[in-house]
């Protein structure tokens, strides 16, 4: 039976000389026009900027909330699909005899600490809090907001944003590229993973549009992360007595972060982030990501003797149980206003988490998936979706259990007096820790806090800057590209000022919304494009044909 074989050269033309010697020209100066085209209308027109940046972001959550909500749907049940089913989890991203390059614990800590490292700092706290206070349940009035009934209702949606949905999406991204390049031996960019559907069509302009597509998502997707990760290392010097300059009260006494303490906040985490980034993923960002590791079981464990202990686990374990009871009906849940209170509630509610979430994970994916896909070669389909999207979602969880769950008993047992609720969501944490801790304990804790924060923030930076050079360069992440690290390291954190200058963070959230759509669809058919390419490879499997071409001596 004649099966075709598969797509194993993909012809991606480089320059070779000049500047940009090893780089694809049509994708690193196309993407570089486009960001530096943002950069400029943010700063030279910030309340224009706001404007569209806000109409188009209103009409994206209203007019593709059905898309984004099942789009991870498809993203949950494809990776479930395939650790699940045997012949296809036991397949290999490698050649036979290729042996994972980390151990577990650099691998997941790497992962980690790439994938959603800042945002147990920001949201740990934050969103168990929120929800506690404002849910789906409290708006049907089913439950009532602030009180103890409405704790399982927290974290249901809590773990629903940070569980299988987020990394799913990146874990589709990662496995889609891991599989064409270490099975096929395609080049380890974003077009490669849809070469089953395309072919060599995608050494042209589709291929370019698609990468290009791919830069810009992550610049945006990075900068949320970085944005919020700025806003509380800021709170966090603050606390630690850094000084009122990091801030500014303008004439109606609103008090928001001030431009020196921002541009100060950037020099520090984009210039530790640029000098990680020239050393290499095996190098400074491995360190990195194992220190954030250690430093956050430390802060774990912290909150684990001194926290809500029993509460917080309580909060883990039932979480997870409603989570995964939940999950078949959340997940494929759309509200739509109606012109009902209930429907519009509903509605606003959902494009205000549920699918800003989504919208950023999948901003965040291609920078998160060729991330993983760079240190998971070697490792089994099970093993991989095992470690980059179940093992994560605990490790959010018991975050959101133990960190979230000692804020809402601090706040019901009145010890808190409303200090933790009231709070900026950049600074509850601090305020959190002040509540519980005497003064010298809470700026030891402090302390800790703003150096973990620092060192996430900068893991997430340098890996951005080396994706979007390794995605720029057609897959090959050996150009010596000094100059075009330090190029995206200062654009990453002109993006992040720019967009804060124009409208805060609000601005950088709407940018993001409307960056992520594109790759979304793109997204959608690199899963597609997996399950053709797996499909085939069991079918050739089954007639003794090669499946491994990323060395023409492999075999079946």
């Amino acid at each position: 039976m004649f099966i075709k074989p598969p797509v194993t050269n993909l012809l991606i033309r480089v320059s070779q000389s000049g500047f940009y010697r090893g780089f694809s020209k049509d994708v690193t100066i196309t993407a570089k026009i486009l960001v530096g085209a943002l950069i400029l209308w943010a700063i030279a027109f910030p309340e224009n900027a706001a404007s569209v940046l806000g109409q188009l972001n209103t009409l994206i959550l209203a007019g593709f909330n059905y898309w984004y909500i099942y789009a991870m749907a498809f993203f949950v049940i494809l990776c479930c699909a395939m650790a699940l089913w045997p012949k296809v989890g036991k397949l290999r991203l490698g050649r036979r005899e290729d042996v994972p390059e980390y151990s577990n614990f650099s691998w997941i800590s790497m992962m980690f600490g790439a994938g959603i490292g800042i945002g147990m700092l920001t949201f740990a706290t934050a969103e168990p809090m929120y929800h506690f206070a404002k849910n789906p349940s409290t708006i049907m009035g089913v439950t009532e907001g602030g009180t103890i009934g409405n704790i399982r209702d927290a974290y249901i949606w809590s773990f629903l944003h940070w569980g299988f949905a987020a990394w799913g999406c990146y874990s589709v991204v990662g496995l889609a590229l891991a599989f064409h390049a270490y099975r096929r031996g395609l080049p380890l960019t974003i077009r490669s993973s849809l070469a089953p559907l395309f072919g060599e069509k995608l050494s042209g302009k589709i291929g370019h549009s698609i990468d290009v597509i791919a830069v810009v998502a992550t610049v945006l997707g990075v900068s949320q992360t970085l944005g919020y990760g700025v806003e509380q290392f800021i709170s966090g010097l603050s606390t630690i007595g850094f000084g009122d300059w990091l801030y500014s009260v303008d004439e109606e006494g609103v008090k928001s972060t001030s431009t020196v303490g921002i541009i100060f906040a950037l020099l520090v985490i984009m210039g530790g982030a640029t000098l990680s980034a020239l050393s290499g993923v095996g190098k400074g960002i491995k360190w990195l990501s194992n220190t954030n590791m250690i430093l956050s079981f430390f802060v774990l464990t912290f909150f684990l003797i001194f926290g809500a202990t029993f509460f917080g686990l309580s909060n883990f374990f039932v979480g997870i149980w409603d989570y995964a009871t939940s999950l078949p009906g959340n997940i494929f849940t759309v509200w739509t206003a109606d012109g009902t209170e209930v429907g519009d509630a509903l509605s606003d509610w959902q494009g205000g988490w549920t699918i800003f979430y989504y919208a950023w994970w999948i901003a965040f994916a291609p920078f998160v998936g060729v991330f993983l896909a760079k240190i998971s070669k070697g490792r089994s389909i099970r093993e991989y979706i095992f470690g980059a999207m179940i093992v994560p979602s605990l490790i959010c969880f018991i975050w959101f259990a133990l960190v979230g769950g000692t804020a809402i008993d601090l706040e019901l047992s009145n010890v808190a007096n409303g200090l933790i609720n009231n709070a900026a969501l950049s600074d509850k944490l601090f305020v959190m820790l002040d509540v519980m801790l005497g003064d010298a304990a809470a700026y030891f804790m402090s302390v800790i806090i703003v150096i973990l924060l620092l060192t996430y923030l900068i893991t997430s930076a340098d890996s951005a800057v080396l994706i979007i050079n390794t995605i720029n360069a057609a897959g090959d992440d050996g150009p010596k590209a000094r100059l075009h690290i330090i190029f995206w390291g200062i654009a990453l954190a002109m993006v992040v000022g720019g967009l804060i200058v124009a409208g805060g963070l609000s601005a950088i959230k709407t940018a993001m919304v409307i960056g992520a759509l594109p790759f979304s669809f793109v997204m959608v058919l690199m899963g597609i494009s997996l399950i053709v390419a797996i499909s085939g490879d069991l079918r050739r499997k089954k007639y003794g044909l090669q499946t491994i071409y990323a060395d023409e001596e492999d075999t079946v």
